[in-house]
């Protein structure tokens, strides 16, 4: 197995957690905070976006089985990497589109990566996604983790969360796992 780490931050965690907690390949994916000063940061505290911290995914992969470029092209299929500190509803510096790498290796792909995709025009816009060194990872309070799952009648979930893991799940078929 060749365990690695990736982390990402697009927007509110419960949306792209869920996706790659689905995928094959996938060890982990947990939801946490990232980017800010503030040791041991609480969802209250981010929330009002002067902590410096992002709502971040981190994900251990067999890159084996998953590369971490396929898990940047996922990344940019699940949010809007054109709004600077938004996803749809939700603003704020904690919901921006940052790229968190872990080895110089990471760092050049996310940037050769956004480099194809301005090239492509693949956004109408141009991509804002920070790709900075990744720092502290804190996990975030126990009822975020898997909260999609386990909550999936919370309105939140069925009109934010729902369509976009329709679309991803319709996309990546064949990447997903299967159910035992």
């Amino acid at each position: 197995m060749n365990r690695q780490r990736a982390s990402f931050a697009g927007g509110c965690f419960w949306c792209i957690e869920t996706a790659y907690n689905t995928l094959q390949g996938v060890e982990q994916a947990i939801s946490g905070y990232m980017g800010g000063a503030l040791q041991h940061p609480t969802y209250k505290q981010i929330c009002g976006g002067d902590t410096g911290h992002a709502e971040v995914v981190q994900i251990d992969f067999d890159a084996d089985r998953i590369s971490y470029r396929e898990l940047l092209e996922i990344f940019f299929t699940l949010h809007d990497p054109t709004t600077l500190n938004r996803q749809g509803n939700d603003s704020g510096t904690q919901y921006r589109s940052a790229i968190f790498w872990h080895s110089p290796e990471q760092k050049t792909l996310a940037e050769t990566l956004i480099a194809e995709l301005t090239d492509a025009r693949a956004f109408d816009r141009p991509i804002v996604t920070e790709v900075t060194e990744a720092g502290v990872f804190w996990p975030a309070e126990d009822y975020h983790q898997r909260y999609n799952e386990q909550n999936p009648q919370q309105p939140y979930c069925q009109y934010v969360v729902a369509p976009k893991l329709e679309k991803f799940r319709a996309r990546f078929a064949a990447r997903l796992k299967t159910e035992a």
